[in-house]
C-alpha cells in the first residue's frame, strides 16, 4: 500500500547519491524557511537546506537551528523516506507496529515508521525499531536500495572490488550495490559502522530534485552546465602530526562530492623530522592512503639535489606514488634520476608514478585539462642541479593551446609560483592576468590562506578562480565551480576546512604512530653543538627587568647569527638578520643541544626570507621594534649584522639614535638612501607583529621566501660552531638604562 514519486523512477542520477547519503528530519513545527542560525550562506549544504525547508520537506528545531552535523536517527530516516518516496500510511498501523516493542501507535512518528515497515524498507532488530538510534552507513545502504529501487540501476556485469569483511552479512549485498553504482568511493574501507549527518542528506535530496527538473526541461538531455569539485593542499612540508585529521576531512568531502579531485600543489618535502628521517616516504604513504589524484613539484622537492646521489629520494617518491605528477615548465631531461620518468605529452590515461607535461581527467563525463608550474626561483633557493625551469607564461600558453585544440575548455593549473610572490620571477596574479583560458589556479609557495577564492578577470573578461590553502596541512582547501556550455566559470564556492576540528581517522592515526615513535627518538639525538653554559630566555616577572621581548639576549644573537649565515649562502649581498622575540619560546640548557631542544626554542616552523629594504625602511622597523620598551613586545627584534642605540624615554617613533651596519667586517653608519638585503623569518617579512613597513615591501615583491625551516638553520649553525658560547655584545643598547 505505497507508491513512489516519479522523480525517483525517472531522471534519477545514481552518481548524485554519493554526494550525501541521506538525512532529512522534520523535527519540530517551528521552522525557519528563510534560514537557520547555524546554517550560513556559503556553507556547504546551505542551498540544499534552504530549498528543502521552503518546500516543507524538512524543518529545524524550535530554537531556530538546523544542526547540520548532528547524527540522523532511524526515526528521522523513516520520516525522510516517507516524504521522498511518497509512502502512504498503512490503514492497519496497529498491526504493522505490533512487531516492535519500542514503537506504538502513540509514537510521534508512528505513521512514518509504519509506512517504511509496510514497504519492507525497515525491518527492525530483535523486535525493536530503535527509533532514537543513529543510522549507520551499512544500514543506510540497506534502506536506500529498496526505498529507491537502486537494484534496478545495477547493470554491471562484474562486481566492483570493495572490502566487505567488516560489513555485516545482512548488509553486504546492498553495500555492494552502492559500490557497483559508484555511489561510494570508500572501497578500501566503507566505514560501515559510522553514522551520517543531517546536512549531507539535504544536499543529496536537493541535487536529486534538480536532476529531475533538468531532465524534464531538456527532454532527457544532459544539462549544459558542468560542476567540478576540487580538494587541494599545499606546502605541507612534512607536517604529519595532523594527517589523521586531514584524512577524515578528505573522506567527508569526498562522501559529499564523490567525483571530486584531490590535488597537491607541491612542497611536500622538507620542514620536519618526518622528512629528515624518511625523505618523503612517510608523506607519500598518507597521500596514497587519501587517494590523491595528482601533484606538481614545489621548489623544496629539489632540496636534495646537491647530494652525491642527486635526486634519488625524489625519484623514489615519484615511483612510489599511486598518482601521476604534472609539470609543464620543469625540464628534467638532463637529470639521470628523473629523465626516465618524464613524458613530454598530454596524457589522457596517465600511469601512476610518472611525470607528464599535462594531464586530462574525465570528471562526470567531462574532460578537464590540468597542467603544473614550478617557480623559477627554485634555481636560487633550492638545489635542482641539472633540472631547468622554463618560462611559466610561455609554458602555460602552450598548455592551454594544446587543451583547446582537443576541444577541452575546462582548464586547471597546479602552480607552485606563489599567489603574490616576487613578480620578477612569477606569481598566480600575473599568470591569471596574462594567460587566457585558465579557469582555476590551485596555488602554493607563499603559504597564503585564501579563505575565499580570489577571482581575476583577464583581457577577455573571463574569470580565473585562484585558491590556496595556507600551510602544513592546517586546512583542506575545497572548491566547487560551475562551467557553462562555453567552458566559462559562472559560479564558484570555496572554503578552507580547519583540520584541527576534525576527528582522527583510525587507520591513518595507527599508521602515524609508527612514524611518530621513530621521530620521537630522533628528538633526543644531539645536534652536534654543545652549550658552554645555559642560554636563558628571560621574561618580565622573573625578578629581572630583562626579557627576550625587550632586550638583547645571547640566545637571540645565536639565532640571528645562524639566520644571517644561512641567508648569505643564497644571497651573498645579505647584510643583516632580524628575529622577533615572540618567536623565541624557551631556553637552551648547558651541555649537548638536542634536536628536540631546538624544536622547542623555535616551534612555529617559520621559514627564512630575505627583504630588499632602504636604510630608511630599516630604521622605521627598528623604531617599531623598540616602540614599547621597556615593556614587552613580541615584535622586539634581535639582530645580527646591526648594532643600534635608542632612548626608551622618548616618544615612540623617535627613539632610535644611531644605527650601524656591518659591511666587510666593519660597522658603518646606516645610509637611509642605500638599499640593503635583510634576512628574517617569513612571518615577520609579511608584516607580522605590526611591521607595516615589511608588509609594504612584501606587497611590492621585495621579499623572497627561501623556504628554509628556522629550526634547521639553528641546528646547522650550532653543529658548525661545535662549542656554543654566544654573548650579549651591545648590539642593542637603551641609552636610558
Amino acid at each position: 500500500m505505497y507508491s513512489t514519486k516519479s522523480f525517483w523512477q525517472k531522471g534519477f542520477s545514481v552518481t548524485a547519491l554519493a554526494a550525501a547519503v541521506f538525512i532529512i528530519i522534520p523535527e519540530a513545527n517551528t521552522a525557519a524557511a528563510d534560514g537557520y542560525t547555524d546554517v550560513e550562506e556559503g556553507d556547504t549544504h546551505y542551498e540544499s537546506i534552504l530549498s528543502l525547508t521552503e518546500q516543507g520537506v524538512i524543518r529545524g528545531y524550535e530554537d531556530g537551528t538546523f544542526r547540520p552535523w548532528d547524527d540522523v536517527k532511524r526515526q528521522h530516516a523513516a520520516v525522510m523516506l516517507t516524504e521522498a518516496a511518497d509512502l502512504e500510511t498503512p490503514e492497519h498501523i496497529d498491526e504493522v507496529l505490533e512487531r516492535y516493542e519500542d514503537v506504538g501507535p502513540d509514537h510521534m512518528y508512528a505513521d512514518e515508521i509504519a509506512a517504511v515497515t509496510e514497504a519492507e524498507i525497515f525491518k527492525g532488530n530483535n523486535g525493536e525499531f530503535q527509533p532514537g538510534k543513529s543510522i549507520t552507513r551499512e544500514q543506510t545502504a540497506s534502506v536506500l536500495v529498496p526505498a529507491l529501487n537502486l537494484e534496478d540501476y545495477d547493470t554491471s556485469e562484474e562486481d566492483v572490488d570493495i572490502q566487505l569483511s567488516n560489513v555485516h552479512a545482512s548488509h553486504q549485498e546492498n553495500v555492494q550495490t552502492l559500490a557497483d553504482l559508484e555511489l561510494t568511493t570508500q572501497l578500501d574501507d566503507f566505514r560501515p559502522k559510522e553514522s551520517l549527518a543531517r546536512g549531507a542528506f539535504s544536499t543529496f535530496l536537493h541535487r536529486s530534485q534538480q536532476l529531475d527538473e533538468q531532465d524534464e526541461d531538456t527532454g532527457g538531455e544532459d544539462t549544459e552546465d558542468v560542476e567540478l569539485s576540487i580538494m587541494h593542499t599545499n606546502d605541507t612540508h612534512a607536517h604529519l602530526d595532523n594527517v589523521a585529521q586531514l584524512t577524515t576531512a578528505v573522506e567527508n568531502f569526498r562522501e559529499e562530492h564523490p567525483d571530486s579531485l584531490l590535488l597537491s600543489a607541491g612542497d611536500v618535502f622538507s620542514g620536519t623530522l618526518y622528512f629528515n628521517e624518511f625523505e618523503g616516504q612517510a608523506d607519500l604513504e598518507f597521500m596514497n592512503l587519501m587517494n590523491y589524484d595528482m601533484m606538481t613539484f614545489g621548489n623544496h622537492e629539489f632540496d636534495l639535489g646537491s647530494r652525491e646521489e642527486g635526486h634519488q629520494a625524489l625519484a623514489d617518491f615519484i615511483t612510489g606514488a599511486e598518482f601521476p605528477l604534472v609539470s609543464s615548465n620543469v625540464d628534467v631531461t638532463n637529470d639521470g634520476n628523473l629523465s626516465g620518468l618524464f613524458h613530454d605529452e598530454m596524457a589522457e590515461e596517465p600511469e601512476n608514478g610518472e611525470i607528464y607535461n599535462s594531464i586530462v581527467k574525465e570528471v562526470n563525463g567531462e574532460k578537464v585539462g590540468i597542467f603544473g608550474l614550478t617557480t623559477a626561483e627554485t634555481a636560487e633557493i633550492s638545489s635542482p642541479a641539472d633540472v631547468v625551469f622554463e618560462d611559466y607564461i610561455e609554458a602555460s600558453r602552450e598548455a592551454v593551446e594544446q587543451f583547446e585544440a582537443q576541444g577541452i575548455d575546462k582548464i586547471v593549473t597546479l602552480t607552485h609560483i606563489g599567489y603574490d610572490d616576487n613578480p620578477d620571477y612569477d606569481n598566480d596574479l600575473q599568470l591569471a592576468e596574462q594567460v587566457e583560458g585558465i579557469d582555476v589556479i590551485v596555488g602554493s609557495h607563499t603559504h597564503t590562506a585564501l579563505s575565499e577564492p580570489d577571482v581575476v578577470e583577464g583581457e577577455s573578461g573571463e574569470p580565473t578562480v585562484i585558491v590556496q590553502a595556507s600551510q602544513y596541512g592546517e586546512f583542506l582547501g575545497t572548491l566547487n565551480v560551475t562551467f557553462n556550455e562555453e567552458g566559462i566559470v559562472t559560479e564558484h564556492h570555496g572554503e578552507l576546512i580547519e583540520i584541527g576540528e576534525q576527528e582522527a581517522d583510525e587507520k591513518a592515526a595507527a599508521l602515524l604512530d609508527e612514524y611518530a615513535s621513530q621521530v620521537e627518538e630522533v628528538k633526543n639525538q644531539e645536534s652536534g653543538g654543545t652549550a658552554a653554559e645555559a642560554l636563558p630566555n628571560p621574561r618580565l616577572g622573573n625578578g629581572d627587568d630583562t626579557s627576550v621581548r625587550n632586550s638583547e639576549t645571547a640566545l637571540g644573537n645565536l639565532i640571528t647569527d645562524g639566520m644571517l649565515a644561512k641567508a648569505k649562502e643564497f644571497n651573498e649581498e645579505t647584510t643583516a638578520a632580524l628575529q622577533n622575540g615572540g618567536g623565541i619560546r624557551t631556553s637552551i640548557d648547558e651541555g649537548p643541544i638536542t634536536i628536540g631542544e631546538i624544536l622547542t626554542v623555535l616551534p612555529f616552523g617559520n621559514t627564512l626570507a630575505t627583504m630588499e629594504l632602504t636604510g630608511a625602511e630599516l630604521k622605521e622597523a627598528l623604531e617599531h621594534s623598540v616602540s614599547q620598551a621597556p615593556e614587552e613586545h613580541g615584535g622586539f627584534l634581535h639582530v645580527s649584522g646591526i648594532q643600534f642605540t635608542y632612548d626608551s624615554s622618548k616618544e615612540p617613533g623617535n627613539r632610535v639614535e644611531t644605527v650601524e651596519i656591518e659591511q666587510d667586517g666593519d660597522y658603518t653608519p646606516l645610509d637611509e638612501n642605500e638599499e640593503y638585503v635583510i634576512a628574517t623569518n617569513a612571518f615577520t617579512a609579511k608584516g607580522g607583529d605590526g611591521y607595516d613597513v615589511f608588509a609594504k615591501a612584501y606587497d611590492e615583491g621585495r621579499v623572497t621566501d627561501l623556504g628554509l625551516a628556522d629550526w634547521e638553520n639553528l641546528r646547522d649553525h650550532v653543529a658548525e660552531l661545535g662549542t656554543v658560547d654566544p654573548e650579549i655584545e651591545g648590539r642593542i643598547v637603551d641609552e636610558q638604562q
